[in-house]
């Protein structure tokens, strides 16, 4: 597989959705060391919206079907992560625009806009103990990829290990962000609930292509 289809970014969208709300109550107990402890539940009630629009988004384009994604996920999630996530596949679906097929290129081109969205709505950075522990260095591994002009199974591959780096490294960060941020030095040992979840996203990715 070289390229992805629109009907392959739709059945991504779903697995993810499935990988989510199979791992509600194992994300509230990572949020549960340093927030409120419903994570998973808000963001399971995003990947519940999501999979009843999946039907309709089967005849859409590409770009469309993960902006709709991501309007959904804000509209269904609670707290500040509905934005955040939301804002990820918005911004992916606004760089990706009318391109019908999705290579190495163009994923590093979404994620590159998603992280920028991320950081600029959530005055975050790398070092914070948020999602973009995760999202940064899979980011700049997909950019190094098509740089590389590696293959669309590696540069997933090296994205996807790059994330589960970055949430094994929020384990050591002491988090600047969010509710986590009155845990103080408790949140050292923990890994964040948002950087997981988005290493569930590439593990999907990579998977997907193999």
């Amino acid at each position: 597989m070289d390229k992805l289809a629109a009907v392959d970014v739709v059945n991504i969208i779903a697995e993810f959705s499935k990988v989510i709300i199979a791992n509600r109550d194992y994300l509230n107990e990572l949020d549960g060391k340093l927030g409120d402890a419903d994570f998973g539940t808000s963001i399971c009630a995003g990947c519940c919206a999501v999979e009843k629009i999946i039907p309709e988004l089967g005849s859409t384009k590409t770009g469309f079907a993960l902006g709709k994604t991501g309007t959904t996920l804000v509209k269904s999630m609670g707290g500040a992560s509905g934005p955040l996530f939301g804002t990820i596949f918005m911004k992916a679906g606004k760089a990706l625009g009318e391109t019908t097929e999705v290579g190495v290129q163009e994923l590093a081109n979404m994620f590159a806009a998603s992280l920028s969205g991320v950081k600029t709505l959530g005055k975050s950075d790398v070092g914070d103990k948020t999602l973009i522990d995760a999202l940064a260095p899979a980011s700049i591994a997909l950019e190094a990829a098509a740089a590389n002009n590696s293959s669309l199974q590696v540069a997933l591959a090296n994205a996807s290990a790059a994330a589960a780096q970055g949430v094994e490294d929020t384990k050591n960060l002491v988090a600047n962000r969010g509710r986590a941020h009155y845990v103080g030095e408790r949140a050292l040992g923990h890994q964040d609930a948002g950087a997981t979840a988005i290493q569930m996203l590439f593990k999907v990715f990579a998977d997907y292509v193999n």
